[in-house]
């Protein structure tokens, strides 16, 4: 594998189709990519009974280990193992177990706030951010903490207007800014195609890691006429 590893960052909001462009944008270098949602890195709040950690804004950047991540995330792009934390959504809390992450020539870092961290940003080759209509985002939300984690739906809705909604205003959605490329109504296909082929460059040793947003956009734009015409 190459070392350092070609780190790309994925933020947007909650449902926004971050793991969708992940998956989509690697398939090409297969088992070549090492994924790292942010979600397992949530502080350990094995102090707190389940009361307490479901009053846990976990939208909040201070609900995050950061330092923990800053430190798997380097040594994973350096080559070396890890003894990734797991995260239970069920009780609010990591699980007991851990899972060991192999280095790979590519790791995705993934979740709603990917991009918020200075220190992470400074160790990510790519920063994309996927921008998905609220409406949708919520729809998306309310089906996978239902149906995948169990939850009420009547706690799903009050969660997102007291949390979800402000939280994504106040620090997700300004995150934009640190991003390379913005990606459009979710897994956009031509944005998509675009990144799939940089990134297979990357691991086949003929990228050169020079990614300017001024430069990416205007591909992307070029792209988009000509499967308009």
């Amino acid at each position: 594998m190459s070392i350092p590893s070609f780190v790309v960052g994925i933020a947007g909001g909650t449902g926004a189709g971050k793991t969708t462009v992940a998956r989509l944008i690697t398939e090409r270098v297969g088992e070549s990519v090492t994924r790292i949602p942010i979600d397992n890195y949530y502080k350990d709040l094995s102090h707190l009974d389940r009361e307490e950690r479901e009053e846990i804004n976990y939208d909040h950047p201070e609900a995050f280990e950061w330092e923990l991540l800053c430190d798997h995330l380097r040594a994973l792009s350096e080559g070396q193992a890890v003894e990734m934390p797991q995260y239970d959504f069920e009780i609010h809390n990591r699980k007991d177990e851990r899972v060991t992450v192999l280095p790979t020539d590519v790791i995705i870092v993934e979740g709603i706030l990917a991009l918020y961290d200075e220190t992470i940003n400074d160790m990510m080759d790519l920063r994309l951010y996927v921008e998905t209509d609220a409406d949708v985002r919520i729809l998306r939300r309310i089906k996978r903490d239902v149906v995948q984690r169990g939850r009420a739906l009547e706690d799903v809705i009050e969660q997102y207007l007291s949390t979800v909604k402000p939280m994504h205003e106040q620090f997700i959605e300004p995150t934009k800014k640190h991003a390379d490329l913005i990606i459009p109504e979710g897994a956009n296909s031509v944005a998509v195609n675009l990144l799939e082929e940089k990134i297979e460059s990357e691991v086949e040793g003929e990228g050169t890691r020079t990614w300017e947003r001024g430069a990416i956009e205007q591909q992307l734009g070029e792209r988009m006429s000509l499967d308009n015409e």
